[in-house]
């Protein structure tokens, strides 16, 4: 038993055999605690929208508000109501206008504010839609500083307005020459949500998954239209980060779409929806597919071949539409369900029934792609062998490693579980032992892990995969992240590259980008690569400290603690404290998302910066050059 340091009660004690806290209270009948609606929302928001966040990833929470609003607006759409939705997004504040229907104005109240009221219980009046279970609009609603709806049904509205769920007012219905459909306006609760803000960039990829899945549906977001024709196949073509190897394969039944290619590039890249909903975590339908694909493509040329290398560098797509299907949590990024419908066939068995006709068919009927696809399957099985001398002996060294690495502070909380703290696990990749020590020491040991480099790693631009056995570094930190074979093994929700401001900085990150794009596309494509952003200032007087990450909040410091403030320089990560470093990566961290321009190619991007020193990027480094220099402050 240790003593908890973090708490100023003496009866909190931490088990460490059993890694939790206990505390010596009473437990009587007044221990016992009913929650209304909103309450439990409002205390447990994990449960509804998986991780809170400020807006820097994806996958943080405010996204997830904005999505539990549209789903209801696609679910008109995919029974057949209202083609247009329009939306209006700035930093803080989301509103929504579809052209469905509209809610019967009867019901608005009940169903933005009652749990588990809703028209999708009924799987006839909603039958494969995307939510089911009545939570999450409430979710919105309860989560949000203001929230309004507004339903436009056959010449009347109604209106509700509420508060953080609480109604504010509740307006009789009245007369509209409004066309039929539902308006949702809310802003999210910046006591729950702090600093946060909306990035396009991610509203308008998850605004495009939608119309992928939704052919003819057009978006408006800020006025900026998305309309596709062609379903996956626009979805893949968006998404090709090189050259396709053969034209996409299109195939479309009921209930099922599916777009495949390969790509010249290493790893496996998946797309999996269910009812248009993007299970960017898979599920029991994505893992079908994958088996399925392998399966068909070994019949149909009649060989034995490896799995891996059929799905080495494929890049693929699959939405199907199920009734009554159960998620793994209320985000629905993972489908739970066995079957297409209840009592119907299985998933496994109708993707695989899928595939094993129309894939087969397609082939047989395009001989030049399946050249182009046998040739890509050999090339890849070639290349494996010729390196199974090295990564066996790569592993061993990576295995002794394991037993002794030095590099590596682990965490005991990892992704790759169901661990219910496995969406705040980080692994922070560091330049030498100085910041490694300073972050190790300030870190929080249950889900944050340090990995340290000995200095700048090698430039892997343009080298094979080889590469990664054959350097001890990479190797260790490829063991580290887990992701040799499949980076559904990943152990760290998010990959930190965390390097000073400076111009070593820059490179080692430029070196550490360079290769995980070339080996690991799917760490950056999927979201899970950051630069860790770490003050450059202090500047502090007797009453108050402030830490500034860039020049123009060390202008506001001084000016808000004059006269005479304290400024400090950090020329590095190892010359912050660790009493300090803890401010810099708890709940206030500031990452920086690494992301893709859709406008380039990988191997262009790569070759343009870390190929040789071209003319071009000669011209470009002359023409932006500037001197900066420091301005005494009066």
């Amino acid at each position: 038993m240790y003593e908890c340091k973090k708490n100023s009660c003496k009866t909190c004690t931490f088990d460490s055999s059993k890694n939790n806290a206990t505390m010596s209270v009473e437990y009587t009948e007044e221990s016992i605690k009913s929650l209304d609606w909103k309450e439990h929302i409002r205390r447990r928001p994990g449960m509804y929208i998986g991780k809170l966040g400020d807006g820097s990833a994806s996958d943080d929470g405010i996204y997830i508000l904005l999505k539990e609003s549209l789903d209801n607006s696609i679910d008109e759409y995919m029974m057949g109501y209202g083609k247009t939705i329009d939306i209006q997004i700035s930093e803080h504040t989301v509103a929504i206008r579809d052209y469905g229907r509209g809610i019967p104005l009867g019901k608005v109240l009940d169903v933005s504010s009652k749990i588990n009221t809703g028209g999708k219980y009924d799987s006839g009046a909603f039958k494969k839609s995307v939510g089911l279970n009545g939570v999450g609009l409430k979710a919105v609603n309860a989560l949000s500083s203001s929230f309004i709806i507004q339903s436009f049904r056959d010449g009347f509205v109604k209106t509700v307005e509420y508060s953080r769920g609480t109604v504010l007012s509740n307006e009789p219905e009245a007369a509209t020459t409004e066309s039929n459909g539902v308006f949702v306006k809310f802003r999210p609760d910046d006591t729950i949500f702090t600093n946060f803000a909306y990035r396009l960039e991610y509203v308008e990829e998850m605004l495009k998954n939608y119309t992928y899945l939704n052919a003819g549906l057009a978006i408006l977001l800020n006025g900026k239209k998305f309309i596709s024709k062609n379903g996956l196949l626009d979805l893949l073509q968006e998404n090709l980060s090189s050259e396709a190897l053969y034209d996409p394969i299109h195939l479309k039944g009921e209930d099922i779409e599916v777009a495949i290619t390969h790509e010249n590039r290493y790893g496996e890249m998946y797309y999996s929806f269910v009812n248009g909903q993007n299970t960017i975590q898979g599920g029991t339908h994505l893992n079908a597919f994958r088996e399925a694909y392998v399966k068909t493509i070994r019949e149909f040329y009649n060989k034995n071949i490896e799995g891996v290398d059929i799905r080495q560098s494929v890049i693929a797509a699959i939405s199907i539409k199920v009734e009554e299907p159960v998620f793994e949590s209320q985000t629905k990024t993972k489908l739970g369900s066995k079957d297409m419908s209840p009592n119907g066939v299985s998933v496994n068995k109708f993707i695989n029934d899928f595939l094993k006709e129309r894939l087969d068919n397609f082939l047989h009927k395009n001989p030049l792609i399946a050249d182009a696809l046998l040739k890509k399957i050999q090339e890849s099985e070639r290349e494996r062998k010729a390196m199974s001398g090295v990564q066996k002996k790569a592993k061993e060294m990576a295995k002794k490693a394991n037993l002794h690495n030095r590099k590596l502070r682990d965490c005991r909380v990892h992704y790759n579980t169901n661990h219910e703290l496995r969406n705040e696990t980080c692994i922070f990749i560091t330049e030498g032992d100085s910041a490694s020590g300073s972050i190790t020491k300030s870190r929080n040991a249950n889900t944050q892990a340090v990995f340290s480099l000995r200095g700048k790693p090698l430039n892997t631009f343009g080298l094979t995969k080889k590469v990664v056995y054959e350097n001890e570094e990479f190797n260790l930190l490829q063991a580290a992240l887990n992701i040799e074979e499949d980076i559904e093994n990943l152990r760290y929700k998010h990959v930190i590259i965390a390097t000073d401001a400076d111009v070593d900085g820059m490179h080692i990150r430029l070196l550490l980008i360079t290769f995980f794009l070339n080996f690991f596309p799917d760490l950056i494509k999927k979201g899970h690569v950051f630069i860790l952003q770490t003050p450059l200032f202090r500047v502090r007087n007797k009453k108050e400290t402030r830490y500034c990450y860039s020049e123009e909040e060390r202008l506001k410091a001084i000016e808000d603690l004059k006269p005479n403030p304290e400024i400090t320089r950090f020329k590095g990560l190892g010359e912050i404290s660790p009493d300090e470093f803890c401010h810099f990566i708890g709940k206030d961290i500031r990452l920086e998302p690494v992301k893709l321009s859709k406008d380039m190619a990988i191997s262009d991007l790569l070759t343009y910066y870390m190929g040789k020193n071209t003319q071009e990027r000669q011209d470009f480094i002359i023409s932006n050059l500037r001197i900066e220099e420091d301005v005494p402050v009066e």
